[in-house]
């Protein structure tokens, strides 16, 4: 087991800014999308600490037999996508790692 964490990367292939949130587990249980500056990821970091604790926030999706979710900023602007699960039970618990690790997890930058 390892403590939860966002970890900031670039990627090889466009150059822009990503983030992932770990669980304990070391499951990743949020994902950013790209962002052309490191701040503006940063940013994002931040966002997601701060409206991950919102049930509101968080948009359950269902596609054939794969649940999702999204995290949303209050302007509504998605801010974090979820891996896929094989059940809206797994989903929710994805939801409550994220509500739990988010708000306290370190950043780690490996750009």
């Amino acid at each position: 087991m390892q403590n939860p964490k966002f970890s900031i990367f670039k990627s090889s292939v466009n150059s822009q800014y990503y983030f992932r949130l770990r669980s304990a587990n070391g499951e990743i249980i949020l994902n950013g999308e790209g962002y052309p500056a490191k701040q503006s990821c940063i940013n994002a970091i931040a966002s997601v600490k701060l409206n991950s604790a919102i049930d509101a926030r968080y948009e359950r999706k269902v596609n054939g037999a794969s649940f999702t979710f999204n995290l949303k900023a209050a302007n509504g602007e998605v801010i974090g996508r979820s891996e896929s699960y094989t059940s809206s039970y797994a989903r929710e618990n994805g939801i409550i790692a994220v509500k739990k690790d988010a708000p306290y997890a370190p950043t780690e930058d490996l750009s």
